[in-house]
């Protein structure tokens, strides 16, 4: 009795430490700039009207159910509406452990292959939507701004009608002259709130475009070139004829459309930190 009581708990350190290795191992994948930071992620619907603006609003719920599973808090802080349904953008804060270095290769455009619910011949249809991933830099020493390369504007929000919102001039638009980056945010009820968000989406977008131009300073950083990031089309959501995700990355692939639309994308999130582990050595 002894003997087997022992080798149970001999098992079960086993076990204990074979899920601290594989954390561990998790972790080292997420060792790049920013990877233990929280995340802003913003969705686009692209050209294609309605159907892409409800595409945007499938990837805000497939996004939210993803933060739901993994215990992360996602927080809506700017959207804006489709005419007839969906959204034409959001931006959402995400916030977890590692959440931008497990979230980070989401960014780019992701198109999507689908019968359309929106028109009477019932045709397919193909949308596309582009996702912006980057690490929340709350922390104003961390990404410093010099406010004379700011110009801040502040005008009325243009909300539903009736609503509270509009009878202040609460929305702030901050632009950085250098880069030519804008920032602007309707959503809070206050103009110091939206100001402060506005900063910090503005600080994270540096920080992205400091990764992605290996600049030591922001005084390096040129303007963002925002047509290039919309040939990045990075996985695909085939739901007509056949149903199939894949990643043009990774190549990793499945048939279970319905899963990652609701939430599960450990796979693709995975296996593009190993992609960029291997990339890396």
């Amino acid at each position: 009795l002894n003997d087997e009581s022992l080798e149970r708990d001999i098992e079960e350190q086993l076990n204990i430490y074979k899920q601290k290795y594989a954390e561990l191992k998790e972790r080292l994948k997420l060792n790049g700039p920013y990877d233990d930071h929280d995340a802003i992620l913003s969705i686009y619907a692209g050209a294609g009207g309605t159907d892409a603006q409800d595409w945007a609003q499938m990837l805000l719920r497939m996004y939210s159910r993803w933060s739901e599973k993994s215990g992360y808090k996602a927080q809506i802080i700017d959207e804006s509406s489709g005419e007839e349904a969906g959204i034409k953008s959001v931006t959402l804060s995400i916030n977890g452990d590692f959440t931008y270095g497990k979230l980070k290769g989401e960014h780019g455009v992701h198109r999507l292959v689908r019968l359309s619910p929106f028109n009477a011949d019932n045709l397919r249809q193909t949308s596309f939507a582009k996702v912006d991933v980057l690490p929340k830099i709350s922390a104003p020493d961390e990404v410093v701004l010099d406010e004379k390369d700011l110009k801040i504007d502040v005008y009325r929000a243009g909300g539903h009608g009736g609503q509270s919102v509009n009878t202040t001039d609460s929305a702030v638009r901050v632009t950085h002259l250098p880069t030519s980056i804008t920032v602007a945010i309707q959503n809070e009820r206050s103009q110091l709130q939206n100001k402060e968000t506005a900063l910090t989406i503005l600080r994270s977008r540096l920080a992205q475009l400091q990764i992605e131009q290996h600049a030591d300073t922001i005084k390096e950083l040129k303007g963002p070139n925002e047509q290039a990031a919309w040939g990045n089309q990075i996985r695909n959501y085939v739901l007509h004829p056949y149903t199939m995700v894949k990643d043009a990355r990774t190549k990793v692939e499945t048939t279970d459309a319905n899963a990652v639309l609701d939430g599960s994308l450990e796979n693709f999130i995975d296996a593009y930190s190993e992609h960029i582990a291997a990339q890396s050595h």
